[in-house]
């Protein structure tokens, strides 16, 4: 497989990307935290903000990117978000990003985000033969896990060691070194073909909605992702306020600490592409979906900026690290193995939406949590209901998914 240029121009492309994404998970609010001197209501507003797209746009984007070329949609939305956070960055420079000016910038980027990432699931099934996808999927989630390394420590240091508005402009070096790898990409993509008479965009939905509906291994990816991604989202609201005010980390040390889930997700990625195979892709899931989501409950009772406590936040993002990748990458090769390529981006949006869709709520739920509750009591809440995901998985049809998906 690496032996093809195109797949390795798409790799470098999405490596790149998520580089530019996992830093600003960590430049941004840093800079809302550090320099606007936010709340945790605040706070949590920014990320729904950040994150309203997902529940906005992923459905519409997902009927249409069935019908256009992968290549070109990840392209623009490349451009779009190098000349956002170029932006942000000049404002930032010149003192002129206020709350409501960054509000405006997240949101946009996060339309660009929705397109690329709905894009970027469906371009693997153009490019490789259905008996490459596990692997294929694995490489590339794997780009993520060097990316989880490099960019929440980059950002973090950036802010800290510089200002955030130059760690804001290494997240938009970021997206253009993606455009620039993605745009190489040469194969000419199997779009289906478009009818006489295209069905209208609702009925295009609905044909996505329902086929999702109709199978019952989909249908369990959608309930855990809904559950994971809401606590998900209202955990890290409170644990990005959590590390600097109650443990009195420095952004450097946060930046440290999310890392760690990168080395995890390297491992994670090279054990997806061995494990389903050897005890079964519903086993391995619901495992370590259990093992992933319940690290974090060990959080809530750390105290101070000693040594042990940064050993245990690597640790905890370690595991997370290791065992998200693990689900990700073979959850991901169940959904593209039972959808048809016709279906894949639909699909792909259709799962975004019922899971990421509610991480603005998430968000919201977790900055008024910390508001009201405070950090630590709303840090063990938001934790513990993590642990709803692979409950739901355990108790559905995928987790009797055999070794063989054919």
């Amino acid at each position: 497989m690496w032996r093809d240029r195109d797949f390795r121009r798409l790799w470098l492309g999405q490596t790149a990307s998520q580089l530019g994404e996992q830093s600003s998970l960590v430049v941004l609010p840093l800079f809302a935290v550090l320099t606007l001197d936010v709340g945790a209501g605040q706070l949590g507003v920014l990320r729904a903000v950040e994150q309203a797209p997902i529940l906005l746009l992923s459905l519409l984007v997902g009927a249409w990117v069935d019908s256009w070329r992968t290549r070109t949609v990840m392209v623009v939305a490349d451009v779009g978000r190098t000349l956002v956070l170029g932006a942000a960055a000049v404002a930032g420079l010149l003192n002129w990003l206020s709350l409501p000016a960054l509000f405006v910038l997240v949101f946009v980027a996060g339309v660009l985000s929705v397109f690329f990432d709905v894009a970027y699931q469906a371009s693997l099934v153009r490019l490789v033969t259905s008996d490459q996808l596990v692997r294929g999927n694995s490489a590339l989630e794997g780009s993520r896990s060097a990316a989880q390394i490099g960019g929440p420590a980059l950002g973090g240091a950036l802010v800290t060691l510089l200002s955030a508005p130059v760690a804001v402009a290494s997240s938009a070096l970021f997206f253009a070194l993606s455009f620039l790898s993605v745009r190489r990409v040469r194969r000419t993509e199997s779009v289906p073909e478009r009818p006489e008479r295209p069905a209208r965009v609702w009925r295009r939905i609905h044909d996505g909605l329902r086929f999702v509906a109709g199978d019952s291994s989909l249908r369990a990816v959608c309930l855990a992702a809904a559950a994971f991604q809401f606590f998900f989202a209202a955990t890290m609201t409170v644990y990005l306020l959590f590390l600097p005010r109650e443990l009195h980390l420095s952004g450097t040390a946060v930046g440290l600490a999310l890392a760690a889930t990168g080395p995890g997700a390297l491992v994670g990625a090279v054990l997806a592409a061995r494990l389903p195979g050897r005890f079964g892709y519903g086993r391995v899931i619901v495992v370590a979906a259990a093992l992933g989501d319940g690290a974090f409950v060990c959080v809530p009772v750390l105290h101070g900026p000693s040594a042990t406590t940064m050993a245990v936040l690597l640790a905890v993002n370690f595991v997370f690290g290791t065992a998200g990748q693990l689900v990700n990458v073979t959850v991901m090769a169940v959904r593209q193995a039972v959808t048809p390529h016709g279906l894949q981006g639909r699909v792909a949006a259709t799962i975004t939406f019922a899971g990421m869709g509610l991480t603005p709520l998430g968000s919201l739920f977790g900055g008024l949590l910390a508001q009201e509750w405070g950090l630590r009591t709303g840090l063990l809440v938001t934790a513990v209901g993590m642990v709803l995901s692979p409950v739901v998985m355990a108790l559905s049809p995928l987790a009797r998914l055999g070794r063989d998906l054919g």
